[in-house]
């Protein structure tokens, strides 16, 4: 039996002409608060007022920002402005160092001062004797390299 795949299911159905309901519903409480505006006050302050909410509309029935509607875009902004804020470093003055901040200097200043005391001290005839084998070594591998 063969069945039939739909292809197409994010998009949205035209139900209203060439807008989708959500379209539809954008535009038309858009025209409406501007009919209400153009009613109740005088000329020049209801266009002023409706020219915004106008635009608004038009905008969330039809402009996409990378793909998203703009209605998504405005919640993200609404909750970035209005939700908190997590900060991960305040800068604080040098001298207004904590004790504990202090300790913990202090601490990794002695463990660097242990390290230095604690490493091997390299003498000159310690050195001569590394270098005697590296180059016995590396000469037993010419020959071996060049004998082949």
């Amino acid at each position: 039996m063969e069945y039939q795949v739909p292809q197409f299911i994010d998009v949205e159905d035209k139900i209203v002409g060439p807008l989708t309901l959500k379209q539809f519903i954008y535009l038309a409480g858009g025209g409406g608060l501007c009919v209400i505006l153009f009613v109740s006050l005088p000329t020049l302050l209801a266009l002023l007022f409706s020219a915004p909410i106008a635009g608004l509309a038009f905008a969330l029935a039809f402009y996409k920002v990378n793909g998203k509607p703009f209605i998504e875009v405005l919640e993200a902004g609404f909750n970035y402005y209005s939700g908190g804020k997590f900060f991960l470093w305040k800068h604080a003055d040098s001298g207004e160092q904590g004790v504990e901040e202090k300790t913990a200097a202090r601490a990794a200043a002695a463990e660097a001062v242990r390290d230095r005391r604690s490493r091997q001290r390299l003498t000159r005839g310690k050195l001569s004797e590394l270098a005697w084998s590296l180059d016995v070594k590396s000469a037993g591998d010419v020959s071996r390299t060049v004998g082949s």
